[in-house]
């Protein structure tokens, strides 16, 4: 499993197609413990990019605060789950919430 968060100062940033850097969070199946963080700076922003960017880059799981909803589409085509209106927390944490139930998810911070 592999979780993508948009990044601002380490934290989930609330727009995701225009951030400055993902943490790519790779979590074993078996255990649901973090196995690797890493941080990336994404391409460009062009629309229907990072869906494609993302998929290649084996993500799975996608924690966002705000998400269009033609990203969203487009994740979900490529089999990427999309959890949008999450807190701007630590990439950490949001994994391991997400694992514990209590990643609680309000209003999608993107209306486009």
């Amino acid at each position: 499993m592999k979780f993508a968060i948009p990044l601002a100062e380490g934290k989930l940033t609330t727009h995701f197609g225009h951030c400055k850097m993902f943490a790519l969070i790779t979590v074993d199946d078996n255990t649901k413990t973090i196995t690797k963080k890493e941080e990336i700076v994404p391409p460009p922003h062009e629309p229907g990019l990072l869906p494609v960017w993302l998929h290649e880059k084996g993500v799975t799981h996608i924690i966002a605060g705000g998400l269009g909803q033609r990203a969203r589409t487009l994740m979900e085509e490529k089999h990427i789950r999309v959890m949008a209106g999450a807190p701007a927390l630590e990439p950490e944490t949001l994994v391991n919430y997400y694992f514990a139930g209590k990643l609680v998810l309000g209003t999608n911070g993107c209306d486009h």
